[in-house]
């Protein structure tokens, strides 16, 4: 099987650009509240990411003794 060749990859951030200049007028009340409701669910994930971060961090600075200052 011949696979085809890939794109380049979009940068990082580029998919949440073009998610911001979508036209909403298009949706209908429920399809709005679906994607409210998946972007607050991608929200959630993003802060659970960026608390495991600080953590790792907090762990680190603990473990080398680093001070804040």
């Amino acid at each position: 099987m011949i696979d085809e060749p890939l794109g380049p990859r979009p940068g990082r951030g580029d998919t949440l650009v073009a998610l911001s200049r979508e036209d909403l007028d298009i949706y209908g009340v429920s399809e709005l509240e679906e994607r409210v409701a998946a972007l607050q669910a991608e929200i959630a994930r993003c802060k659970a990411q960026i608390d495991k971060k600080q953590a790792g961090k907090s762990a680190a600075d603990a473990l080398f003794n680093f001070k804040n200052g």
